[in-house]
Parts: structure tokens; sequence; C-alpha cells
């Protein structure tokens, strides 16, 4: 795919992985424009970046047609989603919160699900397009405290392979990557102290493969990726 001109949703572009999507898509001369729930950090995010800003919670079906229409009619089209959106929870499993764990299955995997859903139609229509899910390690092995956010992971790695296998013969390409410990937000935000360090992978790692896998010539694709921190101990 030439990304010079290409117009690329990412949701979640608010902050960490998205924003740094975000950053390298408009780089290589695309089109951009992030979703985020939060307004005070999607506006701050929209005026460094440079790109336009669109509110919504992918749990919400509203809100999930009405971005992926608004980008439409705004940019003529669509070619790129970046499913990046999500959210963790980490207990265990005797002392899980109903409410919160299907809080976390709502955006990992019904947000997905629903913004994937809706740009489908569009790339299915057109007989092109991208559809890239960030998914995390954790939806590769499971660990103590993990059942919501591997869980959800998991799921959403079960729900690319099956996206893949309809939207192939309509020349989508439909991949998965998933990251290992990134340095974001994330951690504080589910109340995990992060020990940061240089050598630990930051949002411009993740950036740099995904833009790499998009550039790929349309004929082929990575349908699933990791990336691992070379030695961040």
């Amino acid at each position: 795919m030439d990304i010079s001109g290409a117009r690329a949703l990412v949701t979640g572009g608010s902050e960490g992985i998205g924003f740094g999507i975000a950053e390298a898509l408009k780089a290589k001369g695309a089109r951009v424009a992030i979703m985020g729930r939060n307004e005070e950090k999607l506006h701050a995010a929209v005026e460094k970046l440079g790109v336009k800003g669109i509110r919504g919670d992918v749990s919400r079906e509203e809100d999930a047609q009405a971005a992926v229409h608004q980008f439409v009619t705004e940019f003529g089209g669509i070619d790129i989603l970046v499913n990046n959106a999500g959210i963790g929870y980490f207990a265990p499993l005797v002392d899980l919160d109903k409410e919160k764990f299907e809080t976390v299955y709502a955006v990992n995997v019904t947000g997905a699900m629903l913004m994937g859903r809706e740009a489908a139609r569009h790339f299915v229509k057109q007989d092109s397009g991208a559809i890239v899910n960030i998914s995390s390690t954790s939806g590769l092995s499971g660990g103590k405290t993990s059942s919501a956010y591997s869980g959800s992971k998991f799921a959403l790695r079960g729900m690319t392979e099956c996206w893949r296998a309809e939207l192939r013969p309509h020349n989508v390409r439909v991949m998965l990557v998933n990251p290992s410990e990134v340095q974001t937000p994330f951690f504080a935000k589910v109340g995990v102290k992060q020990e940061l360090s240089e050598k630990k992978l930051r949002p411009e790692e993740i950036a740099a493969a995904v833009v790499g896998a998009l550039e790929i010539d349309d004929r082929g694709f990575i349908p699933e990726f990791s990336v691992f921190a070379t030695n961040p101990f």
C-alpha cells in the first residue's frame, strides 16, 4: 500500500500506541483522524499531531457508526482502520468484578467489532482496504490476574482470523499486532507501577512496525506479528 494519501482512522489515538501510529502514518503522508472518548485528551492530541479528531466511544454502537460515517464523509472514503482502543482490568478470578470484566470486553472486543464492521462495509464495496487490530502478547499467553484483559485479547485474535477469512476475497488485508510491554499511560490507568527503561519498547517501535506492514505491496500481507524489546532487562 502506498500510505501517502491513504485515509486512516485510528481509534484510541489520543495517547500511547494509537498516538504513535497516527503520528507515523501522518509522517508518511497519510490523511489521518484519531478517535477518542476523552474530549480534553483528544483535543490536545489533535493539536500536537495536526490531524482530525473524532470524539466517541467505540463500545457504543451509535458512536462507532457515527465516527466511520463522519470520517468517510469528510475524507471521501476510508483505506485504513487501526483498531487500537483498549482498556485493562486485572484481578484474581475469585475477586473479579462482573461489571469491570464486561467493560473490558465491551471496549476491547465489541468495540473492535463495531468499528471493524462499519469500516469493512466500505472496504467490501471498494474492493480494498486494511484493518490493523492492536492486540497484545497477553493474547498469546495468559497470566495471573489477567482473565479480563488477556481473555479479551484472545477473543480479538479469534475475531481477526474470522475477518481475514471473510475479507481476503475482497482484497482487504486484516492484520493483528501483538506488542509486548510498551511504555505508555496504560499501566498507570490500571493501577500498576511501570518501571521505565531506555531498553523497553516505546509507541514508536509499534508504529514503525505497523507502517512497515502496511507498506508491503497489496498483493501480500503479514497476517500477525509480535513486537518484543530486544533486551528489556
